[in-house]
């Protein structure tokens, strides 16, 4: 698929926030919508990985156990990096399997990579690859350190925190972290020359890229290096 995407990223993260509204407890609902719109009125915007920035050498772990680093990556075009949260975040689950339809087939014909990271531990990180059966790769940060060098990183809030360890869910178990920190969702194009062309970081965890733009700066970037 090279032409416009056929459905809104946009609309299946509303769709999922309509279908909490109608089930959740209303104290569990308002702790949600409280910490997204803290982390979007907090953020340090200015600290964001953004275009023009160079990207020095990194490597990733593959949930197969392979290291992946930036030169490889950049082996036969730009590459794009799409940060999440967790193999089991719900609206993870939307937008991977989203970017797999929309995304991964026009990067593909462009010659360019694709790359999820999420600072869960690849033998956890696995189960999203496998259950979606992804084509590109799903890569764990470990330590959050691209996250942290890229200024993307984010840590619940106390009522969110209350909450999760009131449930028995300390986010630090389940992404065998043992931390708080979470990646904004963020994609990032890279070029060849390791320059940044596109980045886009969102603090609200249901407002992510669309694949549209990310395929028009990859297309622009395949169009510069034919000319």
């Amino acid at each position: 698929m090279t032409g416009t995407p056929s459905e809104s990223l946009g609309q299946l993260l509303a769709d999922l926030h309509a279908t909490r509204v109608a089930t959740w407890a209303p104290e569990a609902l308002k702790i949600n919508v409280d910490q997204r719109r803290t982390l979007v009125e907090s953020a340090d915007r200015a600290g964001f990985i953004k275009a023009g920035d160079t990207v020095e050498p990194f490597s990733v772990t593959e949930v197969g156990g392979d290291e992946i680093g930036l030169d490889g990556l950049l082996a036969d075009g730009p590459a794009v990096l799409i940060f999440f949260r967790f193999a089991t975040c719900p609206a993870c689950n939307i937008a991977l399997p989203y970017y797999d339809r929309e995304l991964w087939p026009a990067l593909r014909a462009l010659g360019a990579s694709l790359t999820a990271i999420s600072p869960q531990v690849p033998d956890r990180l696995a189960d999203i690859k496998l259950r979606h059966d992804f084509g590109f790769n799903v890569a764990s940060d470990l330590g959050n350190a691209l996250g942290r060098r890229f200024g993307i990183l984010y840590s619940y809030d106390q009522a969110s925190r209350r909450a999760g360890l009131a449930a028995g869910n300390f986010i630090g178990d389940v992404t065998g972290t043992g931390t708080w920190e979470l990646p904004m969702p963020t994609a990032v194009v890279i070029g060849q020359d390791r320059v940044v062309r596109y980045a886009d970081v969102s603090p609200d965890w249901l407002d992510r890229t669309e694949a549209e733009p990310v395929i028009a700066a990859v297309r622009a970037l395949t169009r510069a290096k034919a000319a």
